[in-house]
């Protein structure tokens, strides 16, 4: 092992005041240019990088040494400070108007040749990244996420300290209990035959922590959900998780809308105006065809089903006597659009599941399209005036049931402002959505899901419909959307065992079932439990939406694929027959 001394600085802190001085640095070697007589190197570490310098004044020892040195080998050096001169000055560093000229080295350890540049900005193929994720880790874009990860981490909590929130850590082995997604199961050793299951939330322990008074509850919590992937979904991720004692809704989103503010102020030193705008659910759906919609942008969608019912064209009114809507966009200066933009724009419809779409610009002459010579005069006119549409603007118009209808042209409304450019940068657009269905029923299944999950209470004025028309329940729920991303979603829970008896019963479990999944909590609710609601944040999907990621995977730093695979470590993988045996588990 080589003795070196401590570092004096860091590779990012050295300025012209600090000309003069004597310095040790400790990092990794970026890159080494030998000029003959003169060698520079950057040296790295995760505070930034300096130059240095080995010349006719170097010893011989450390100028040998020096040439040995290759990409990412660890060094710790001595030496001075130095000014560059004006010419010289490196404006892309932080440090670039000075240099160290090296009086020692020491080479603390070789590196293999990487696989890839750790400091190079190509496209690396992200196999090749996550197999060697110990070294896409030092590149400065990923340090920089993980660092940032670290403030919100540091920010939320000392928000969350600083107003009466309990740190409370919930377990991670726990019951399998049905919550919308797959279970992570493990076999118990001592208790052959039975499982526990990672969590998929901590959404029963915090209700019992409200139970048992601890008025209000903040975890930054592992959570676990055995579901396909994408580009915002890990099967492990974090989770900000809050509960409250005694609260509205109103509460609950105060405190998640300063927190807010605190993280952007903190963060990015950007000030967030509350309150955010409130959205209920149907709203939502008929404005922008999304219960999380990005309203950064217009493009909203307008129904014409009561004015289309006397349009002339034979295909929207048997649609509407099929109890199909008609619904369209108003896209400003479409009319410019070409033949081949209005073909990608119906292909594009029709992959959303469309059964086609009608394009109409409008001219100085009126409306001009495939489809206006089977309109009545009366409807021409009638459908610019209450569209809005001005000469020069077209307007994308789709007939179909109501759910697909509006799903279709929410789809399409993105896809517009992409091609469009309608998003404006630097525009934080963040809404509550509220009113949320608190059933969804399936045709296939004949039965209802929770739209949230089971544990949400109905909206008060709507309890008497529980026996009547489930359907109709809304919700004493909220989701944050930011930019058109859900980053949080919460409600006011159940605090009554008979009235989540009968939820549970709704939901098709059986007195039976309910009691051996959810017993403990059923015999809680009747021990005086206080009303209670919170608040879950996406705490990952919140970093990468900060840094301005396209993926989950850059702002953890140690991912899955999408196969929910490990490669660096080469999990999940095989174990031994003995391994098996022992937790009584037989291999098929």
């Amino acid at each position: 092992m080589q003795v070196y001394k401590q570092r004096t600085h860091n590779c990012g802190e050295l300025r012209e005041v600090h000309v003069g001085q004597k310095i040790i640095l400790n990092g990794w070697v970026e890159s080494q240019r030998d000029l003959g007589g003169v060698i520079f190197i950057f040296i790295r570490d995760l505070f930034g990088k300096t130059q240095l310098v080995f010349n006719e004044s170097t010893s011989e020892e450390v100028m040998n040494l020096a040439k040995k040195l290759r990409q990412e080998f660890v060094i710790s050096i001595s030496g001075d400070v130095i000014l560059r001169t004006t010419a010289n000055i490196n404006k892309d560093i932080q440090t670039g108007t000075i240099d160290i000229l090296v009086t020692s080295l020491i080479i603390l350890n070789e590196s293999k040749t990487p696989p890839f540049s750790i400091s190079g900005s190509e496209e690396l193929n992200e196999e090749l990244r996550l197999r060697y994720r110990y070294l896409d880790l030092r590149r400065p874009s990923l340090q920089k996420n993980i660092l940032l990860r670290n403030k919100v981490y540091s920010a939320v909590r000392n928000y969350f300290s600083e107003n009466g929130f309990i740190e409370i850590e919930t377990p991670i082995l726990t019951k399998s209990t049905p919550e919308g997604a797959r279970d992570y199961l493990v076999p118990s050793r001592v208790q052959p035959g039975k499982f526990y299951a990672l969590p998929q939330s901590p959404q029963i322990y915090k209700q019992l922590s409200m139970i048992a008074g601890f008025d209000k509850y903040i975890q930054i919590a592992k959570c676990f959900r055995d579901e396909d992937l994408r580009a915002d979904r890990q099967p492990e991720f974090t989770q900000i998780d809050v509960e409250v004692s005694f609260p509205t809704e109103e509460i609950i989103q105060n405190y998640t809308e300063k927190m807010i503010q605190r993280i952007y102020k903190e963060v990015k030193g950007i000030e967030i105006k509350t309150p955010f705008a409130r959205i209920p659910y149907k709203i939502a759906i008929e404005k922008y065809g999304s219960d999380k919609p990005d309203t950064r942008y217009g493009l909203e969608i307008n129904n014409y089903t009561e004015l289309a019912k006397n349009s002339g064209f034979e295909l929207f009114e048997k649609a509407i006597s099929s109890n199909e809507v008609i619904l369209g966009i108003v896209i400003l200066n479409g009319s410019k659009f070409s033949r081949k933009q209005v073909d990608e724009l119906t292909e594009k419809s029709k992959e959303n599941g469309a059964k086609g779409l009608v394009f109409l610009k409008v001219t100085e002459n009126g409306l001009e399209g495939s489809a206006v010579k089977f309109f009545t005069d009366v409807f021409k006119d009638k459908i610019i005036k209450e569209s809005g549409a001005k000469v020069g603007d077209a307007i994308s118009i789709i007939a179909d049931s109501t759910d697909t209808a509006f799903t279709i042209l929410g789809n399409i409304r993105i896809h517009l402002a992409n091609i469009l450019k309608l998003i404006p940068e630097n525009v934080n657009s963040l809404v509550w959505i509220t009113d949320f269905p608190l059933f969804e029923y399936s045709k296939e299944d004949k039965r209802y899901y929770s739209a949230h999950h089971p544990f949400t209470a109905p909206n008060l004025e709507d309890e008497k419909l529980l026996d009547k028309d489930p359907g109709k329940v809304r919700a004493r729920a909220y989701d944050l959307i930011l930019n058109g991303n859900e980053i949080g979603g919460g409600s006011i829970r159940i605090h009554n065992s008979e009235l989540q008896s009968k939820i549970f019963s709704l939901l098709g479990l059986k007195k039976e079932e309910a009691e051996t999944k959810f017993g403990f909590l059923l015999e809680a609710l009747q021990y005086g439990a206080p009303p209670h609601g919170g608040i879950a944040f996406g705490f990952d999907r919140i970093i990468m939406l900060l840094t301005g990621s396209i993926s989950i995977r850059d702002v953890i730093a140690f991912p899955k694929t999408r196969s929910a695979t490990a490669l660096m470590e080469d999990a999940p993988s095989n174990v031994t027959e003995e391994q098996l045996r022992e937790l009584h588990l037989r291999s098929r």
